[in-house]
């Protein structure tokens, strides 16, 4: 039986992390799942089911290669491994996949998938193609505990942390849909990743470090780090540890330059302060000229979108020397947001303040708006949808198929 901890009760004002504690899964047929495991988490597995030292090194690097490298899920297709024992591999262990509760696909061509882990828990990711990338938006966390006021997913409670192994494995899905295996560098869909879903990651750190370790191993999944950014709202003591542990590119969540609106859209700020995040952006190991951190702005009408906000952003990131780029988000509406989406014409002016100071700051071009796939509208279907209803609309769909 597959158990998992219910989060505690939230406390009226507190804004720091529920601790949601992730005991092992244990299968209902007690097998172990390996996606996710390092390659010595993956040999010791192999090696406490019987395996002789030498041999259990050996098997862990051919099935390494077979599920990273070539995308297998059973070990029946593991030519180098000895027929004789596929069975005793399948009795012990189960190379996974989230299940796909439901899949939309968007008029611009992002896609958007529901997810349900092995103890039932949902969450999303989305791939957002264009002409010279296709970017994952991966998540980190079943829930969020930020609460920020713009988004869609903060208005979810935190259930629990995604493992490493359910972090991979939206990479490994992602893979499975586009048709990406064999693994290769040149010639993929998928170039890019963005731990931009469902939850803070920095924190799930210690996930979120094993999972991309894997995505970056080049004899992994093989993807530069220079191709990987993960955004935070603001945790200031992990952020120098994730340059040093991670270090992939770091995205930060502003969306406002004073106290007052940024304590009210991202409660993050009432523990640290814009001041005290921007120095260590400024500390980050590896920020220079030609690997900037993006800034995210989200384009609420008449409450953080003023010419003088403008200004005042731009002085801040010369204040701190940052190489920055500011990404300028036009708000992505969703039932019942506290909030109206800027004019373009408000958006237009505020870029080219921070462009006229020599700091660039696109305006990102909302996707996937039309299936809720676009920034800040995250939500599991799970809380919009019975489960009886995804059932029905999956049996209308087999029976207009067939």
């Amino acid at each position: 039986m597959q158990t998992a901890s219910a989060a505690p009760m939230p406390i009226p004002g507190h804004i720091d992390p529920v601790p949601v504690p992730r005991p092992a899964v244990v299968r209902e047929d007690g097998r172990t799942d390996l996606i996710g495991l390092t390659r010595d988490q993956m040999r010791a597995v192999l090696a406490d089911a019987g395996l002789e030292p030498k041999q259990a090194k050996l098997r862990s690097k051919q099935i390494w290669h077979w599920i990273y490298n070539r995308g297998a899920t059973e070990f029946s297709v593991m030519t180098d491994i000895a027929k004789a024992q596929h069975p005793w591999l399948e009795e012990r262990f189960v190379i996974g996949r989230p299940e796909v509760v439901e899949a939309q696909v968007s008029t611009d061509g992002t896609r958007k998938w529901l997810l349900r882990s092995a103890d039932g828990q949902d969450y999303e990711m989305v791939f957002i193609p264009d002409a010279d990338r296709g970017t994952l938006c991966v998540s980190s966390q079943v829930g969020c505990t930020l609460n920020c006021r713009f988004c869609h997913t903060g208005t979810m409670r935190l259930v629990r942390n995604l493992t490493a192994g359910e972090i991979v494995s939206q990479v490994m899905l992602a893979r499975d849909a586009l048709g990406e295996w064999p693994s290769q560098p040149e010639g993929r869909m998928l170039t890019n990743i963005v731990m931009m879903g469902m939850g803070e990651p920095l924190y799930n750190f210690d996930n979120v470090r094993d999972g991309l370790s894997i995505v970056m191993d080049g004899d992994g999944l093989a993807l530069s780090k220079r191709r990987i950014t993960l955004s935070t709202s603001g945790v200031v003591p992990m952020m120098a540890r994730a340059g040093e542990e991670i270090g992939v590119n770091l995205a930060v969540s502003l969306h406002a330059v004073t106290k007052e609106v940024r304590d009210e859209i991202v409660p993050l700020n009432r523990k640290y302060g814009i001041e005290e995040l921007l120095q260590a952006c400024a500390d980050y190991p590896g920020a220079n000229n030609a690997r900037r951190i993006t800034f995210e702005y989200v384009m609420l009408k008449d409450k953080n979108d003023s010419d003088a906000e403008a200004r005042e952003l731009v002085r801040l990131l010369k204040k701190y020397d940052l190489p920055a780029k500011v990404n300028l988000i036009p708000f992505n509406p969703w039932p019942g947001a506290p909030y109206d989406t800027s004019t373009p014409e408000r958006v237009r002016a505020f870029s080219n303040i921070i462009f006229e100071a020599g700091i660039s700051a696109p305006v990102r071009t909302p996707r996937g708006r039309d299936i809720d796939a676009a920034c800040g509208q995250l939500k599991t279907a799970a809380e919009k949808k019975s489960r009886a209803q995804l059932d029905r609309e999956a049996e209308e769909k087999m029976a207009a198929l067939g």
